[in-house]
């Protein structure tokens, strides 16, 4: 099975064969992105784990300039991030659906055996580990109000 580095390398000969040229300029920034988390000094190649925090940093860089470009009326600009996030979704696990969500948070917080809203702090630790990349910190958190209210 080949590593996240090297699936990245090779969507990146693949798009640049086939003349996509937002696919490439995301691949690139994707790969960049990866060239410097290897080079902060602690001597550790980029894992999936840690792939998966860099594209979920990216796409939230794109939905956050996209707003903005879409407020500005700037459909040209905002055409290139929509173009970049499809790409940055290719490579994030897929999206767990509310219901998952909402099973996923019940499911901890028997582990944890929290009752109250002052165990959102352990419930949310654990939940943001196990979610990662599938669903988003503000949803995890409506669900974990909700569950223990």
């Amino acid at each position: 099975m080949a590593t996240f580095e090297e699936r990245i390398n090779a969507d990146l000969k693949t798009a640049m064969k086939a003349r996509d040229k937002a696919r490439t300029r995301t691949i690139r920034a994707i790969k960049s992105a990866i060239l410097l988390a290897n080079t902060d000094g602690s001597g550790n190649k980029v894992t999936e784990e840690k792939g998966t925090k860099i594209l979920i940093k990216m796409a939230k860089q794109r939905k956050d300039a996209l707003g903005i470009y879409e407020k500005q009326n700037r459909a040209d600009l905002a055409e290139i991030e929509k173009a970049e996030l499809a790409v940055i979704s290719d490579y994030l696990p897929k999206a767990m659906t509310p219901a998952e969500i909402e099973a996923g948070v019940k499911a901890i917080i028997g582990e944890v055996g929290a009752t109250s809203m002052r165990d959102m702090g352990k419930v949310m630790g654990i939940a943001s580990k196990r979610f990662a990349g599938k669903a988003d910190g503000k949803v995890i958190s409506g669900f974990v109000r909700n569950a223990l209210k």
